[in-house]
């Protein structure tokens, strides 16, 4: 019998590719949706799901970032100043009754009572307002803003807007104490990254968002 050449007849191992060469790189099935290098010039994509971790906005706030800016009507973190116009309209509002605490209820019953009332105003006005107003008192109405949920931007849980308002004014009941915690409070959003949260935000895990 002859000797049939080499290369003609069909292989004897059927795994084997009937071409005598490897798969080029690149055509067998992806390995994931971002396997790919990004052209130069481009930013590198998301990862999947866009997951929140330490130092990370949310993924439902809208954020500056290699793709452009947020998409309109997307919600943005309240810059600081925002949310300081804000309470001092509050504040104003608030001041006429406080006043009218402090020259009555303490001349009768002594200043520590009066501090008591005075924090349980604070405590109320602010209570009823994120609850009746869409998360809003009228100092964050006038500056457009709103108290939402850390988690998901939407509206926090009673219970969470309640305890919000308790850590913001029921400290203000211990004399002099109370005071000083309260600056610290409002003014530690300025350190606080990346959610520019007060400890009353911390408590109750929400965050200030300016209306859009």
């Amino acid at each position: 019998m002859t000797n049939q050449p080499p290369g003609y007849g069909y292989p004897s191992d059927q795994n084997q590719n009937p071409y005598g060469q490897q798969p080029a790189p690149g055509y067998g099935a992806p390995q994931g949706p971002y396997d790919s290098q990004p052209g130069p010039g481009y930013p590198p994509p998301p990862p999947p799901g866009y997951p929140q971790g330490a130092g990370q906005l949310p993924p439902w706030l809208g954020q500056a970032g290699p793709y452009g800016p947020p998409p309109p009507g997307t919600p943005t973190l309240a810059s600081p100043g925002d949310r300081f116009l804000a309470r001092l309209i509050d504040f104003g509002i608030l001041l006429i009754p406080l006043i009218l605490v402090q020259f009555t209820i303490a001349v009768a019953v002594g200043s520590i009572v009066a501090g008591v009332i005075g924090a349980a105003l604070v405590f109320g006005y602010e209570g009823v307002m994120m609850l009746t107003q869409n998360q809003q008192s009228i100092g964050k109405k006038v500056m457009k803003l709103r108290v939402v949920s850390a988690a998901h931007g939407g509206r926090p849980s009673d219970n969470e807007l309640w305890i919000r308002s308790a850590v913001f004014g029921l400290p203000q009941a211990v004399y002099l104490v109370g005071s000083l915690f309260s600056l610290v409070n409002v003014l530690s959003l300025l350190w606080d990254k990346p959610l520019q949260q007060c400890f009353h935000d911390k408590a109750a895990k929400t965050v200030v968002v300016k209306e859009a």
